[in-house]
């Protein structure tokens, strides 16, 4: 039963199957139909399936079948008309064959027309595309042939545009064409060929610049100079209307127009250079060759002339080689963008500043004309402010002229030695001899001298000093004067300057005008009239310092109360010189001593004096007298030294001649000529030869030879051997051993010319005595030895 009932289930899901499948065969696009069918033999059922696709085939056969029966009466009644209808167009068919055939032979001229009209219009389409092709390549062609005249004419930065243009506008337009892909292969090769032609231009103008170097650093040193005395003018200009002229004004009156660095050089060549690579990409590889070249330059203009310290003009070739150098850098500088940057101008300053220092001590030592190392000085200060002015630091060289201001101040001081000799050498050591009121001011105009004395004197009359006076007085400020033109445009302080000036003038005064001095002092021709002048001048050049130390105050106003301000030593280099000049008269004196002393000739064997003194002394007292009269203008302590001295000296000269060695015996009328040459040097020196000394201060020259005399002409023995020894004794200045050493000459004498003495009791008996007081003496000398 139940199974019954499944069955029927099964059979009714199956026959709803088939009629959907059905339906969509209805339906659905035949196209589509495949997996309808497929799902109809994918089951069991299919000719179950079939039998139904018939009957529904069957329906639907009938269906058409009634439909046709409805409209046949209307498709019979559409046969008949159409029959009749195939009529007419038959006839219509015939009339439109029978119009084609006619429009045929008419339109065969209007297609000939046609193809006319086609075919010209087929050209003129193709002349409008050619001029087309030829309005895109004449550009082309137009720029290529404009490249091309500029390069031939060396326009190498237009040039390089137009190639930029050639390649990025117009080549693209017409890539395809084969002309086109030749240029562009040679547009590279193009490239190179300027950038080679540019360098080119840039070593030929790095060349240029180089021969121009010189020039341009005259020019800038030119301005540099006028624009200085510009402001010369301009500060010292005197007020006019209320006002001083301006900058501008003076400027103009001036005229002084100079050419700068831009109007020397055509700097085209290295920004066109430049521009040049900098399109190409290669600003880095130009910057570089620059720079590494112009180093190159600059060690060669930094390495100066071997000969470069003969002349001026050498220093200025140098220097002006350097300013060029640094004037072409800095207009590059400021000119450019990065072509040279600040770094890098500081750098190759500071190398050329090291070298120009040291090129400088070096040739600057191999000079010795004042004149010239004062000019130098000049040419480096306008070195410095004209390389100031483009903004390079200059204070080395500004230390560097301090060290050769060293150096200017030792030449100076060996060209006033030269004329201080000439001075010495040529003054007559006379003092100056005055015949009327204007040459008596010209001298007192020359040298600060005030004598109320003298100024009454009636004319003609004399100054105590000779010539050399004023005329090294005069030199002296000559020598500061030249100092001072040292020290302008050093900005230095006035302490500084006057620092410098007063240092200086004490070199030129303890070392150059001493050492001139002691020259003139020592020779070997000086006499003392000359030596005696020296004392007078050298005093009045000492009184003379106090006014240096004014002249120098006036010009520096520095005054000499100021802190750390340095003195003159004039005073201690005319002492100096005086106390030398003093030596010398005392030893020239001596040597006159000595001179007429080798004339003495005594008989030592003489038995009886002669009635005066010896001819060798008178005349030595003579010269002596002579002498101290010129010591009239001598400080009162020098000639007191000078006459005390050569009394000792002659006092002594005369002990020694008495007791030397050669003088083996001597008679007691020897010894009494020799008394009466002693009593002639006492008279002298009672006679006050130069005023000032007290009593008979000048006799006790003497007394050494007066005590000693007196001993042996008057025999008086017994006194002095019984008082030796004794503050008051009589003959306090005898030696025993220089009145042995006299007492054996006249023993031997005794000796040798008195054969017969011994048979004279008198004789016999002095001879005793001599033998006594010599053995006494010898006693004395033992006993203060031990």
């Amino acid at each position: 039963m139940e199974r019954g009932k499944m069955a029927e289930l099964e059979s009714l899901e199956t026959a709803a199957e088939h009629e959907r499948i059905l339906r969509e065969i209805e339906s659905t696009d035949t196209a589509c139909i495949g997996p309808t069918l497929r799902s109809v033999y994918d089951g069991e059922e299919h000719g179950r399936f079939m039998e139904k696709l018939e009957a529904r085939i069957r329906n639907h056969d009938r269906e058409i079948e009634k439909m046709c029966n409805f409209h046949y009466q209307g498709f019979v009644d559409s046969i008949t008309e159409l029959l009749k209808v195939r009529g007419e167009a038959q006839k219509l068919k015939n009339q439109v064959t029978d119009t084609n055939r006619k429009l045929q032979n008419e339109g065969k001229e209007l297609i000939i027309a046609m193809e006319e009209l086609k075919q010209c219009r087929l050209q003129q389409r193709n002349i409008s595309a050619t001029v087309d092709k030829l309005t895109l390549c004449l550009p082309v062609l137009e720029m290529y042939s404009k490249l091309r005249e500029q390069m031939k004419s060396k326009r190498h930065y237009p040039a390089l545009k137009t190639l930029e243009h050639l390649e990025h506008t117009y080549l693209p337009q017409v890539s395809h064409y084969r002309f086109c892909k030749i240029m562009v292969d040679n547009i590279p090769k193009l490239r190179e060929e300027i950038k080679e032609v540019s360098m080119s231009d840039l070593k030929d103008f790095l060349e240029s610049i180089r021969k121009h170097s010189d020039k341009i650093g005259e020019t800038a040193m030119k301005q540099a100079q006028q624009q200085r005395n510009l402001d010369n003018i301009v500060s010292q200009h005197p007020r006019i209307s209320g006002g001083k002229k301006s900058k501008k004004e003076v400027c103009a009156s001036s005229d002084l127009e100079v050419p700068g660095a831009q109007d020397l050089v055509d700097f085209s060549p290295v920004y066109r250079c430049l521009h040049i690579y900098s399109v190409l990409g290669a600003r880095e590889t130009f910057e570089n060759y620059y720079r590494k070249q112009r180093r190159k330059q600059a060690r060669l203009v930094l390495q100066p002339p071997s000969n470069m310290h003969e002349t001026l003009d050498g220093y200025r070739k140098y220097f002006n080689q350097i300013v060029g150098f640094f004037v072409v850098e800095d207009h590059i500088l400021h000119t450019t963008q990065g072509l040279v940057n600040r770094a890098y101008i500081d750098e190759l300053w500071e190398m050329a500043l090291s070298k120009t220092i040291a090129a400088l001590r070096t040739h600057s030592s191999y000079c010795s004309d004042p004149s010239l190392v004062l000019d130098l000085k000049n040419l480096i200060v306008l070195f410095a402010d004209t390389l100031q002015g483009y903004g390079f630091p200059v204070n080395q060289l500004f230390d560097m002229l301090l060290e050769i201001q060293d150096q200017y101040s030792e030449t100076l001081l060996k060209k006033w030695s030269g004329v201080f000799r000439n001075i010495l050498d040529s003054d007559n050591y006379s003092p100056i001899p005055v015949t009327n009121e204007e040459i008596y001011k010209k001298i007192v105009g020359q040298f600060p001298f005030q004598d109320a004395e003298l100024e009454k004197q009636p004319f003609p009359k004399k100054f105590p000093f000779s010539e050399f006076v004023p005329k090294v007085y005069n030199q002296i400020k000559e020598f500061i004067y030249a100092c001072l033109k040292f020290s302008e445009d050093l900005h230095l302080s006035s302490t500084e300057v006057d620092d410098m000036i007063r240092k200086s003038t004490n070199l030129l005064l303890t070392r150059t005008l001493s050492n001139c001095l002691q020259n003139v002092i020592k020779r070997k021709n000086v006499g003392l009239t000359e030596l005696v002048q020296i004392i007078i001048n050298t005093t009045h050049l000492e009184k003379s310092c106090k006014f240096l130390e004014e002249f120098i105050t006036n010009i520096t106003n520095v005054l000499p109360e100021t802190v750390h301000t340095t003195k003159l030593y004039g005073t201690t280099t005319f002492k100096d010189a005086r106390h030398a000049a003093e030596e010398e008269i005392y030893t020239n004196l001596n040597q006159k001593i000595d001179q007429f002393l080798q004339l003495a000739d005594y008989d030592w064997m003489a038995m009886e004096p002669g009635s005066k003194a010896s001819d060798y002394l008178v005349d030595l007292i003579g010269f002596l007298r002579s002498t101290f009269a010129v010591f009239t203008h001598l400080p009162g302590k020098v000639a007191q030294t000078a006459c005390m001295s050569a009394c000792k000296h002659l006092s002594t000269s005369l002990m020694q001649l008495l007791l030397e060695a050669e003088v083996r015996q001597l008679t007691l009328g020897a010894l009494q000529q020799f008394n009466l040459d002693v009593e002639e040097c006492e008279q002298f020196a009672r006679s006050g030869p130069v005023p000032g000394f007290q009593g008979d201060t000048l006799q006790l020259a003497f007394i050494d030879l007066r005590q000693l005399l007196d001993l042996f002409i008057q025999w008086d023995w017994s006194t002095y051997l019984a008082d030796y020894g004794q503050p008051t004794c009589k003959y306090l200045r005898v030696n025993p051993t220089t009145a042995l050493v006299l007492l054996e000459k006249m023993r031997d004498t005794s000796r040798k010319n008195n054969v017969f003495a011994q048979f004279r009791k008198n004789e016999r008996d002095k001879q005793k005595l001599i033998d006594t007081v010599a053995k006494q003496l010898r006693s004395l000398i033992n006993s203060h030895h031990s």
